[in-house]
């Protein structure tokens, strides 16, 4: 394994907008630490344009990661990684998504995530979308997932040695220092 993997801290978050190249990045991040790589699912395929999405996002990663989903019970997921491995969580955003439409308590499943992300045994990193750059929704399950969703994100960036936000597909390091490998 290469020296640089010491650079990747126990939790990173890769943040931006829909299509921003989030995915991708933190693909790379993980991939450069040399690490055997784990990726966490959270989406779920309810229909033919997600089944799509989700074959476009296995081809595009490729072969070599061990892969779980976990629409909703990350927490056991997180607990499956083991010490020489690398996480990569893509997306809180989904992942939260599930549990407001199974109406869940969001602030106990949010807490029960950074007790999990704290307690990895491997270094993780999440890939979450900034919702709050938009117009304020319309409708009050709107506005109570885009504050949910904002909330999250600050917790996880409050926890994380590396926040980078992505835009147009450029990084933009917000906090920490970027691995040597990238």
């Amino acid at each position: 394994m290469p020296d640089e993997i010491f650079l990747l801290p126990q939790l990173s978050l890769v943040i931006g907008g829909a299509r921003s190249g989030k995915s991708g990045f933190a693909e790379r991040l993980v991939t450069g630490s040399g690490l055997t790589r784990r990726y966490i699912a959270t989406a779920e395929a309810w229909d033919d344009e997600m089944r799509d999405r989700i074959a476009r996002h296995r081809a595009d990663r490729g072969q070599g990661w061990i892969t779980d989903e976990a629409p909703l019970d990350l927490t056991a997921a997180l607990a499956m990684a083991k010490p020489g491995e690398v996480v990569l969580v893509d997306c809180a955003t989904l992942w939260l998504t599930n549990h407001l439409l199974a109406e869940h308590d969001l602030v106990s499943e949010a807490a029960a995530l950074l007790t999990a992300l704290a307690a990895c045994r491997a270094p993780v990193v999440v890939v979450s979308n900034e919702v709050g750059w938009g117009i304020v929704p319309d409708n009050a399950l709107a506005r109570t997932f885009r504050d949910a969703q904002g909330r999250l994100n600050q917790q996880i960036a409050g926890q994380a040695g590396l926040v980078v936000g992505i835009m147009a597909g450029l990084p933009m390091v917000l906090k920490g220092r970027m691995p040597a490998w990238m």
